[in-house]
Parts: structure tokens; C-alpha cells; sequence
């Protein structure tokens, strides 16, 4: 023999003075996939029942408003989160005659079909002048939008209301459509910008060359190609401006006929707590929500390739 003792191994050769040489090489442990299943149930586990949480805290006051305009409003007073007996259709009757609420909501359209596409026109033209020109102060311009996102409307409306008040603007439908403007028009430009920065300047560049004016290719050419974002900002806008409360209260509160939606549900709510008829009070809730439900339902999948879109570049 040589003197060396050999002992057969799968990972190593021993000699007589203690040393080893290392022939193979043992396998790595297998990962530890039972560990990540359960983790990775668990995880979904608790994202399902947040969604399930954030759904029946959203939609659960909309569904109670919606089943209790159809009911009695004994019925209601004796069981507030109870299912209707019998259908009574005849909250909406008087919700919309009676409480006026009709004419409010007519009050509301109104002024939306002023606001509404001045704030569009507006804040489209101002975002498409800071995303495609350079020129001096324009990061200031910006800015100066940015903030007034963060001006609470509340600091503004006592100098506000002087302003309105000079100029004879007050309890007036464009004094109010002029508010609306100016309380939307910082947002919409702030998104504006952003997707106007997404679109391709060559289209722009080349219909400049083929002799189109600034005018025209705006208005022929870069704004129809930010239609998705002209949609999701409307249906914010349209959102923000139908639910208004306190401007309307500031500055549109002498003459009741030209009384708004959000004020003819306050004065619904004040005079129906008296009276007892919670079934037209929350019929005038609907009234007030289905507007909202179904511009979203109908423009839901714009909205998202809208906010998609101007995401990325």
C-alpha cells in the first residue's frame, strides 16, 4: 500500500494525515416553497379582504341611499337599514316637484354647459402653450398652477365675493360659471400639461411646415389627439363641478330660482327633517347621483386609457 488510506465518499478523498480533497460537490437544499405558498396566500388573503372592505365602504352608502328612496318613510324611520315592503315610486314624484328639485338640477345643467367646456377650452390652451413653447418664466407659469391646486377655496371666497361684488357678478349664472372656471382651471392644467407632453411634437412640427398657424394646429391637430385625456379630465371636472357646494353658497345665495342642485338638496334635507318625508329626501339623493353614475359608466373605459396614457411617455 502507499500509505495513504482511501475511503470511498460521494463528496471527498481522506488521507492518513487528516487533510481532505474535496472530488464532489453535495447538492443545494431544495427552496423552501411551502414557506412562499403560505406567504404568498396570506398576502392575497388580506388584499382580498381590504378590496372587499373598500367596496362596502363605497358602495354600501350609494346602494342604502338607492334602496331607501324606494321605500316609506315610516318604514324607514322604524327600520333605517331595511328592505322596502313595496316599491314607492312616489318619492321621486315628490322629490322632483314638490321639493323643486327638478328645477335645481335644471339650474345645475346649466351652468355645467357654461363651466364645463370653458374650463376645457381654457386649461387645454394654457397646458399646450407650457408643455410646447420655451420661453421665459414658463416653469414659473407652471408652478403658479401647481399651487393654486393647493390654495383651499375657503382662504379665497371672502375676497372673492368683494370681487364678484364690484364688478356685479353675484347671484348672476356666469358670475358663478366664471367661479367654476377659475376653481377648475388650475387642475386641468396641472393634467393638461403632463399629457400634452406624452403627444409627439414631429405631427405638431410637421404641420408647421406644411403652413399651419399655431391656431390651427391646436385646434385641427393636437386636440384631437388628446381626446382620452380631454375625456378623463371632463369627467373630473364634470364631478367636481356638479357637486359644488360652497361656492354656490357664497356667492348664489339671494334669489332662490336660481338656486343650485347642492343647495336644493341642503334646503331638501333641512325642510324633510321637519316633515318626516325621508323618502323624498332620499330620492333627491339619487336623483342628484345618477348623473354622476352614469357619465362614469359611459366614459369609464376612456377615463382609464386617459390616465394610462398621460402616465408614460
Amino acid at each position: 500500500m502507499s500509505g495513504e488510506i482511501q475511503v470511498t465518499s460521494a463528496t471527498q478523498r481522506t488521507r492518513d494525515d487528516g487533510s481532505a480533497d474535496v472530488v464532489g460537490k453535495a447538492p443545494a437544499p431544495a427552496p423552501a416553497k411551502p414557506v412562499r405558498d403560505a406567504q404568498g396566500v396570506t398576502l392575497n388573503v388580506f388584499s382580498n379582504a381590504f378590496l372587499v372592505l373598500w367596496v362596502v365602504m363605497a358602495a354600501g352608502p350609494l346602494v342604502w341611499v338607492m334602496v331607501n328612496s324606494l321605500r316609506e318613510s315610516s318604514d324607514i324611520t322604524g327600520s333605517p337599514f331595511g328592505w322596502p315592503t313595496s316599491l314607492s315610486f312616489e318619492n321621486f314624484t315628490n322629490a322632483w316637484s314638490d321639493a323643486n328639485i327638478g328645477k335645481y338640477a335644471l339650474n345645475s345643467l346649466i351652468i355645467l354647459c357654461g363651466s364645463l367646456p370653458g374650463t376645457m377650452l381654457l386649461g387645454s390652451m394654457a397646458a399646450y402653450v407650457i408643455a410646447r413653447f420655451t420661453f421665459r418664466g414658463n416653469r414659473v407659469v407652471y408652478m403658479l398652477f401647481a399651487g393654486g391646486m393647493m390654495f383651499p377655496i375657503i382662504l379665497a371666497v371672502v375676497p372673492l365675493f368683494f370681487v364678484m361684488d364690484n364688478f356685479a357678478l353675484l347671484d348672476t349664472r356666469h358670475g358663478i360659471i366664471l367661479a367654476y372656471i377659475a376653481y377648475s382651471l388650475p387642475f386641468t392644467t396641472f393634467f393638461m400639461t403632463s399629457f400634452f407632453r406624452t403627444l409627439p411634437g414631429s405631427v405638431a412640427e410637421a404641420a408647421l411646415i406644411d403652413g399651419a398657424s399655431h391656431t390651427r394646429t391646436f385646434f385641427q391637430i393636437m386636440l384631437p389627439m388628446a381626446k382620452p385625456g380631454l375625456i378623463s379630465i371632463g369627467i373630473f371636472n364634470f364631478l367636481g363641478q356638479w357637486n359644488q357646494y360652497f361656492l354656490p353658497l357664497a356667492l348664489n345665495s339671494t334669489d332662490p330660482d336660481k338656486a343650485l342642485l347642492t343647495q336644493g338638496l341642503a334646503e331638501l334635507s333641512v325642510n324633510q327633517g321637519y316633515e318626516g318625508d325621508w323618502g323624498a329626501l332620499f330620492a333627491g339623493l339619487t336623483i342628484a347621483m345618477l348623473p354622476i353614475l352614469l357619465v362614469y359608466m359611459v366614459f369609464q373605459r376612456q377615463v382609464q386609457e386617459g390616465l394610462t396614457a398621460g402616465a408614460v411617455k
